[in-house]
């Protein structure tokens, strides 16, 4: 498992949960995706950092994610992760969402430095 890239989940985890946006957008590459919902898409920093206010006020400004089991397929300068992310929040059990998800996210290394290009919390639910 790399080692490397678990730290920036933990570290992203951190920040969204700290509310700190703008140190959360280091995480990402310029044309990343974020999996808002199912069927909702932000691209690019600036609209993925809109997204995550948005979802942070869902979540009554206390979601706290966090990683559980994990699985990274390494290929070059690439890195698919699947992992179990746990989200808790005030609103939990009213949320729409789940709060147990079974993560696909996708690493490029950039100029020696690992960025998530796609984040999906939602995995391969997106297909049912």
């Amino acid at each position: 498992m790399n080692t490397e890239i678990k730290d920036l989940i933990a570290q992203a985890d951190k920040a969204i949960k700290e509310e700190r946006f703008d140190d959360l957008m280091e995480f990402y590459t310029d044309d990343a995706v974020l999996v808002v919902k199912p069927g909702l898409e932000a691209k690019g920093k600036e609209a993925i950092k809109k997204a995550f206010i948005k979802i942070a006020e869902y979540f009554k400004n206390s979601v706290v994610p966090t990683q559980g089991n994990m699985l990274m397929l390494e290929a070059g300068d690439t890195v698919l992760v699947l992992s179990q992310t746990l989200l808790d929040a005030e609103n939990k059990d009213t949320s729409d969402y789940s709060m147990d998800r079974r993560a696909t996210y996708v690493y490029r290394n950039v100029n020696g430095k690992w960025l998530c290009a796609i984040d999906n919390s939602y995995g391969t639910t997106l297909l049912d």
